[in-house]
């Protein structure tokens, strides 16, 4: 099973194809690029900016690696690290994993990344699949480059913390119809039953995803779980309201990565319909929004998937793939 490149947007070239990592090798897939900065591991290196504004990195222990970035658009942690990537600037390759059939769990996947989760960030041999830790990690990147200090204050932290808390998992699932849901389901449990008879070494970790999928289940039926969730998303959303009455963005005056994490939570309720339930109830969150809807990074990461009939076109896509491989059992 291959992990698809996404469809190049305007401003992206292909890459060498020879210049492949191993889980490319695997699965002979062609790359795209963005054409921004190029960053790498980083430590005491000097930096060079060169014609037509591109900055070089020179280091006698790193060698310059482009960034790799396994998501997908409807994930609302890729869209997070996406934003800051794009808010950064920093030049990335990326790869869309679609979750919604199965493709998650390829075994060389599951190689790279344990857990199975979007998104993955690969920069060369170092691989993070945790978002604060991805979201760090790009931080630091960015303070080696351009020197100065970290943007992450005490602020910061306490809002990405915050919102890191609210796991959408069990919210999302409970607002879409259970025909569609169990559907899914049933579709990526018998794709890791597949997979795990090609890769029967690594089947104690097919084992612990297949326990997850029928645990999350199970949860789904507890409604005071249900309940918590969204308990604790009002109270989130509430607390951003109150602090939007005070600045102009989450943590401050600036756009901060507090921001970045916050608004796939806001672009998750369009998604599921929920806008009106609990974003315009809420005058500065919904002004607030309505300005951020307008950073080229939202229009990038969110916008071009979520605008008016794209909102519907990769679920569309997806249910016919699910429809087509259950029919003649491919998974």
């Amino acid at each position: 099973m291959e992990l698809s490149p996404s469809t190049p947007p305007k401003g992206r070239t292909e890459r060498d194809p020879s210049l492949r990592t191993p889980i490319e090798s695997f699965r002979g897939s062609k790359t795209t690029r963005k054409k921004k900065r190029n960053f790498s591991n980083f430590s005491s290196s000097s930096f060079k900016e060169e014609a037509g504004g591109r900055i070089s990195i020179r280091s006698s222990f790193f060698f310059i690696v482009e960034m790799q970035l396994y998501h997908h658009p409807y994930s609302l942690d890729s869209q997070k690290v996406r934003l800051v990537l794009e808010e950064k600037g920093i030049d990335y390759t990326s790869y869309h994993v679609n979750p919604l059939t199965g493709k998650h769990m390829d075994s060389s996947f599951f190689r790279m990344n344990p857990s199975s989760k979007l998104p993955v960030l690969q920069n060369g041999s170092h691989i993070i699949y945790q978002v604060m830790d991805i979201i760090q990690y790009i931080e630091r990147v960015t303070v080696s480059l351009n020197g100065g200090e970290s943007s992450i204050s005490n602020e910061v932290m306490l809002w990405m913390q915050q919102i890191e808390d609210w796991n959408p998992k069990i919210f999302t699932l409970s607002h879409i119809p259970d025909k569609y849901r169990l559907f899914v389901s049933k579709f990526v449990r018998r794709v890791a039953i597949a997979r795990m008879a090609d890769a029967p070494d690594l089947a104690s970790i097919y084992h612990a995803k297949l326990r997850e999928a029928y645990e999350t289940e199970d949860k789904l039926m507890d409604p005071d779980l249900v309940k918590q969730s969204e308990q604790k998303l009002n109270k989130l959303l509430d607390e951003a309201e109150t602090q939007l009455n005070e600045t102009k963005y989450i943590a401050g005056e600036d756009f901060t990565l507090a921001d970045s994490m916050f608004i796939p939570i806001l672009s998750r309720l369009t998604l599921l319909n929920l806008e009106k339930e609990y974003i315009i109830g809420r005058p500065r969150l919904a002004e607030y929004y309505d300005m951020v809807k307008h950073r080229s990074s939202y229009k990038i990461v969110i916008g071009r998937y979520f605008s008016g009939w794209r909102k519907y076109r990769t679920l569309l896509k997806t249910i016919c793939f699910l429809c087509i491989r259950n029919m003649f059992r491919k998974y």
